[in-house]
């Protein structure tokens, strides 16, 4: 029997988030299941969500050292009741990860010794014995690194495409797009002629995606933020919009835009606004803070979340597996994550990289290397 080192989180009734390293024994895999040593896996902001929650990192304690260490830090009795489902719960944490195939069932040989990725829970282990029907079988020559983000970020760019095209927009808009993810979207919008307007935080970051191909890149923090942004949307005709941010008034901004963009080629006034729909879907939550939406933009308008998972029980499984295969073979072109450090479990316990990978901070992906 195998057994394999995890991170686990887990929140006290006390108000405490603690993280440990654990053991745990593999389960001998059935006919239709495999084995996974555990190569690579990223920490990605829907990982925060499980391994910091809502915790204050400020009062970060540990005791003990190297795998027998314990983080404790503690949440905010005024946010207790949002992770009630979980207290008292020791959860095992990372939703996406690669690794080499070494054991199979009878039905799952043909996986044996692929490297593969996947999104199966628990992904921050040393082992996972998973269904082979969850296994992304990479092309020759893939490495454990160029794998390990073969989820999240790949197929949530390609549903934000598939999305605008469901629901008959002809372009969009991405926040906080200099990220991977966001990276990512601009190079399936300059290969497919998708018109993106592309919104980021920092200068640097405008030159990043221009350097991609990127056409529209407006800067939050600019003065001329929401001229620059209503331009965009008059020369795109973009009416989605999808914010990584979910609080302050990035939201509401961007449908005020698009309001203001349509209103511009209108050819009568309406009391009620235009009738260009606008949909804006919050699909991530870097900014904690209520969201905020000043109405001045007509009725013709949503504002909505938005999450992969549900998203691939719309497209159904054909569809889905041609977008797993889209990525697996444009893994290291279209689909290439950048990662700025590589962390092993222990040292994903480290007060110093807690510090750092909680910031969520552009540009400033981990990978765990368990």
């Amino acid at each position: 029997m195998i057994k394999s080192k995890q991170i686990r989180s887990l929140i006290t009734k006390e108000a405490k988030l603690e993280l440990s390293i654990q053991e745990s024994e593999v389960p001998e895999p059935k006919d239709d299941e495999v084995i996974i040593k555990i190569e690579a896996s990223p920490i990605n902001p829907s990982d925060l969500g499980l391994l910091l929650g809502p915790a204050d990192v400020t009062t970060l304690t540990t005791e003990g050292s190297g795998s027998d260490s314990v983080v404790s830090m503690d949440v905010p009795q005024s946010l207790m009741r949002s992770v009630g489902a979980r207290i008292d719960q020791s959860l095992p944490v990372g939703n996406e990860g690669s690794g080499t195939v070494i054991q199979t069932g009878k039905d799952a040989e043909k996986l044996m010794g692929k490297m593969v990725g996947l999104a199966g829970g628990s992904m921050y282990s040393e082992y996972r014995c998973v269904k082979a029907n969850s296994c992304l079988e990479m092309n020759e020559g893939t490495s454990a690194a160029e794998a390990a983000s073969c989820f999240v970020n790949p197929l949530t760019a390609l549903g934000m495409v598939e999305t605008m095209r469901m629901e008959n927009h002809s372009g969009l808009i991405h926040t906080a797009a200099a990220s991977n993810l966001g990276q990512m979207l601009v190079k399936i919008c300059v290969n497919e002629g998708v018109p993106l307007v592309n919104v980021v935080r920092k200068e640097e970051h405008v030159e990043i995606l221009k350097s991609l191909g990127a056409t529209h890149v407006c800067n939050s923090s600019s003065e001329n933020f929401m001229s620059d942004l209503i331009n965009a949307l008059v020369e795109t005709g973009a009416t989605i919009g999808f914010d990584a941010t979910g609080g302050g008034n990035l939201a509401g901004q961007l449908l005020t835009a698009m309001e203001i963009a349509a209103n511009k080629t209108a050819t009568e006034y309406s009391r009620y606004g235009s009738d260009s729909f606008k949909q804006v879907y919050i699909y991530g939550g870097l900014d904690r803070s209520p969201t905020v939406l000043t109405r001045s933009f007509g009725f013709s308008w949503s504002l909505g979340g938005w999450l992969l998972t549900p998203f691939i029980g719309k497209i159904g499984g054909e569809r889905f597996q041609e977008l797993r295969q889209k990525v697996a073979d444009e893994i290291s072109t279209t689909f290439a994550s950048n990662y700025t450090k590589q962390i092993s479990l222990e040292e994903v316990l480290d007060t110093t990289n807690i510090e750092q990978y909680a910031k969520q901070a552009t540009g400033q992906k981990y990978l765990i290397t368990p």
